[in-house]
């Protein structure tokens, strides 16, 4: 009996180990010897940064592959931004950062840090705005503070040798700035020195902190040597005395409990009914959902359903599978013959539209949706919903830009048709597709299938030029840009007036079947509610940068 029980303890401890193992090598883990940070607060009010990590990958991990950045804010400039590892350039990207809040991905590509490697991973941000606050103590002054990207502590081990250092704007003298108080493991007073530029520099160093851990670095001097307006001003609190607070608070407790309570618990129960995604899928997975399309992010983000549709509608036309013969009411010329590379969701669309009873084809579109939000949660199992919308929301947001920085109609319309899709995502898709095509807008080829009203412009006689708007020798030609904006803006409104009806009863049968409300219990319980990692700073000075994922 104790042979027969040694052997089976050999093999309990045996399958732990290689398990054990197993999922170390599916894991990233690493240690960050020594870190140094470098903050430049500048004469204009802007700021730059500059880290390097010195990283040992740990025996059995994964390679690191990226290196998540975490940004003080939204207002750092991309094309300011240079990485390298051991001295080569590698790139940067921020639709692969998969860290909180704002920030970027270093993807180290070729230069990944293998398990059992060491690596030096370098990069620079040349410009960041809107990082400096009034200072709490002294009006003359402004508060700089700021705190380093972090890792997450399931991927680090071990202590870091960190180093930070502030270099204040030019110029400064040395009895003008100030320091605030140090982060835990670190001098109460920074070393001060001047730079290579004559600029006045705190310096803190710990030779045993941790690279997963939150440390908030501060400085304060005189306003005057940064511009007034890029100091970020807090909104002026409003003053109100005790005595007119506590008669307000009364009264407004009565008006609350029979006016707005009732009002309340109906936004809720409207709110509630647009929530079409079932609720198993916000049971957070890990990490990011990649290979899904516009139109599937859409229904990740619970976008209105008539947008969904009228995203659908514009791909279908795009890939000449339909065309709309009538735009009121909505009818469509299905290809007798699809072309490939059509989604399932496009070809029950098409299904859909063959309808030509108006109840039965809503009742289809119904049907086609419901099956649709299925798929997505199918998809999204064992992922972080959190991390796969914030990383739609950055391709979004990217595609915005590369349209907006267009300096020509002709590429504006080609950026605009390619990522037509991915701006619908945009919960401002109306306000801004009308501030951004506010000129001439060359019309995608497959407009004539959009629209059935639209036909070329007129052309003078013998001068291949329209007599309003320019055309480009490929033969397109162009709308003004409010007319083209208000045509794709309307057709959202088009659709669900004309095809759907209303939205928020074709909404509520979806969600019927795939969110039903949870059925009465006789019991009595509790809620618990989830959190999440917020960047939050204690003082009015705050310009932290959020914690990078670390890969």
């Amino acid at each position: 009996m104790k042979k027969i029980f040694l052997i089976a303890l050999v093999i309990l401890l045996t399958v732990g180990v290689v398990t054990s193992a197993s999922a170390r090598e599916l894991a990233y883990y690493f240690q960050v010897d020594k870190e140094i940070v470098h903050v430049y607060w500048n004469a204009d009010g802007s700021q730059s940064l500059d880290y390097t990590w010195f990283f040992t990958n740990q025996t059995g991990s994964s390679a690191i592959e990226f290196v998540d950045v975490g940004m003080p804010n939204y207002n750092f400039d991309i094309s300011t931004v240079k990485a390298d590892v051991n001295g080569t350039d590698v790139a940067v990207s921020t639709s692969d950062f998969q860290g909180n809040g704002s920030g970027f991905a270093i993807v180290l590509g070729n230069k990944s840090i293998p398990a059992s490697g060491k690596g030096t991973v370098h990069v620079y941000v040349g410009k960041i705005t809107g990082v400096l606050y009034p200072d709490d103590n002294d009006e003359a002054y402004t508060s700089a503070v700021f705190a380093p990207s972090y890792f997450g502590s399931e991927y680090v081990t071990g202590d870091t040798d960190f180093t930070m250092t502030f270099h204040l704007p030019p110029n400064m003298k040395p009895e003008e700035p100030r320091w605030h108080e140090a982060p835990s493991g670190f001098p109460s007073e920074p070393t001060a020195a001047y730079d290579s530029n004559d600029r006045v520099t705190y310096t803190w160093r710990s030779s045993n902190a941790k690279a997963s851990d939150y440390y908030l670095f501060g400085s304060s001097f005189p306003r005057s040597y940064v511009p007034a307006d890029s100091i970020t001003v807090k909104p002026a609190e409003p003053w109100i005395s005790d005595e007119t607070l506590f008669s307000l608070c009364c009264g407004g407790f009565f008006v609350f409990m029979f006016i707005g309570m009732p009002a309340l618990t109906a936004m809720q129960s409207k709110k509630r009914k647009m929530q079409y995604m079932p609720p198993k899928v916000s049971i957070e997975g890990h990490g990011i959902k990649r290979g899904l399309t516009a139109v599937e992010s859409a229904i990740l983000m619970e976008q209105p359903l008539d947008k969904v549709l009228t995203m659908i509608l514009f791909g279908v036309i795009k890939k000449n599978a339909a065309k709309v013969i009538t735009r009121d009411p909505l009818k469509l010329e299905v290809a007798p013959e699809l072309p490939e590379g059509l989604h399932e969701y496009e070809k029950d669309f098409l299904t859909a539209f063959k309808e030509t009873e108006s109840p039965k084809r809503k009742r289809a579109l119904q049907d086609m949706m419901i099956k649709f939000v299925k798929s997505v949660s199918e998809k999204i199992k064992g992922f972080s919903r959190k991390e796969t919308m914030d990383y739609y929301k950055a391709i979004m947001e990217k595609a915005w830009q590369q349209i907006e920085a267009a300096d020509t109609p002709e590429v504006k319309s080609q950026k605009y048709d390619e990522a037509l899709e991915w701006t619908m995502l945009d919960k401002d898709y109306d306000d801004r597709t009308k501030r951004v095509f506010s000129g001439p807008m060359y019309v995608p080829m497959w407009w004539g299938r959009y629209d059935p009203t639209y036909s070329a412009p007129t052309i003078r006689a013998g001068s291949g030029v329209p007599t309003s708007m320019p055309s480009q020798s490929s033969g397109r030609t162009a709308l003004p840009g409010a007319d083209f904006a208000a045509s794709m803006v309307t057709g959202v409104q088009t659709f669900s007036q004309k095809t759907i009806g209303n939205i928020n009863t074709f909404t509520e049968k979806i969600t019927g079947t795939t969110n039903p409300p949870p059925k009465p219990s006789g019991g009595s319980g509790g809620s618990r509610s989830g959190g999440g990692c917020a960047c939050a700073c204690a003082c009015a000075g705050c310009a932290c940068a959020c914690a990078g994922g670390g890969r």
